[in-house]
């Protein structure tokens, strides 16, 4: 059997998930880490996994730091 089939999810009491599969919050993963967000500090900020991993990713995508510079191709 390979490794990781089977086992359990891991995590700490006190630490709560967003189960993206099942859409719902979670205290201590109950499901595996491949369908969850976290761990967040509290059942509130938890709630709001994909507004919070959607702001997260609109400020990736407009850091300058992360895009390369397109250059100008000559005769446009």
């Amino acid at each position: 059997m390979p490794l990781g089939f089977g086992r359990k999810p891991t995590g700490k009491p006190g630490e709560w998930f967003y189960c993206i599969k099942h859409a719902k919050v979670e205290e201590g993963p109950e499901c595996p880490a491949k369908d969850r967000l976290g761990p967040y500090a509290s059942r509130e900020e938890a709630a709001h996994a994909l507004e919070i991993a959607a702001e997260r990713n609109r400020e990736w995508q407009t850091d300058p730091r992360w895009h390369d510079k397109v250059e100008e191709q000559e005769g446009d």
